[in-house]
């Protein structure tokens, strides 16, 4: 088959020297973020302050305050604004958000809110797309919102299992739906043959730096995506009345 559309290659780089590798490689844009293994968080400023100073290509940067559900607090919410804020003085390209509420529903209100204060960058929807239960009226909710594209996997565990239902949404809208998750050097001709603008993707290896050392740091308990790991207000009451004789 012929293929008659080039398209464009978003890498998802989680450290400085992902997105310096990415550029190098031949990457169209990146986007930037931190902690991979939760599905991604706002990178640090010091990152990517670093990142916009040595990178040519476009990075768009994602605005995520913590792993978990995409359901923000106002505190959260105030938190993302204003990483934004630093984003848009940093003169990044794009920004890579979204809100949901509790029921996973689309959060258009805080959402539209997140796209405006973006301007004059570009915004994407992130994953929490693949949680909405009516995806296809979601679609057209952030087509009228001005969501220049939709990062998603079809709503399935890679892009290639969900590509029916990517091929289909790309049809019904003008917003670019961006199909994302387990794309690599094996499938990624499928994104091309069925006319996608562009492709996202980690490309990612493991290099070992270490032995294995005494203690993990890792901890599991705060890897559950339907709970969030927050200190515990009696909890630190209950450790300082002990040291203080009170209890």
């Amino acid at each position: 088959m012929t293929n008659k559309y080039h398209m464009l290659i978003e890498i998802c780089t989680n450290s400085y020297q992902s997105a310096i590798n990415a550029e190098k490689a031949g990457a169209n844009r990146i986007e930037l973020c931190s902690e991979l293994a939760v599905g991604g968080i706002t990178p640090s400023y010091g990152l990517l302050k670093k990142v916009m100073n040595d990178l040519k290509i476009p990075v768009h940067v994602l605005i995520r305050p913590r792993s978990g559900d995409f359901t923000f607090s106002d505190a959260e919410f105030e938190i993302m604004k204003e990483n934004i804020q630093l984003c848009k003085e940093l003169g990044v390209a794009g920004i890579v958000s979204g809100v949901l509420h509790l029921d996973n529903t689309l959060d258009i209100e805080r959402t539209q809110k997140l796209v405006a204060h973006s301007k004059p960058m570009n915004f994407t929807f992130h994953r929490a797309f693949d949680w909405i239960q009516n995806p296809i009226k979601a679609i057209k909710e952030l087509e009228k919102i001005g969501v220049s594209r939709i990062l998603t996997s079809g709503q399935e565990a890679s892009a290639e299992k969900g590509i029916q239902n990517l091929i289909k949404w790309n049809n019904l809208t003008t917003t670019t739906i961006l199909p994302g998750g387990g794309i690599s050097s094996e499938n990624v001709l499928i994104f091309q043959e069925n006319e996608f603008k562009e492709v996202h993707l980690s490309a990612s290896t493991q290099i070992k730096t270490i032995e294995k050392p005494l203690i993990s740091m890792n901890s599991h308990k705060h890897f559950e995506e339907t709970k969030i790991a927050t200190s515990d207000v009696q909890k630190i009451k209950n450790c300082i009345a002990i040291l203080s004789n009170e209890k």
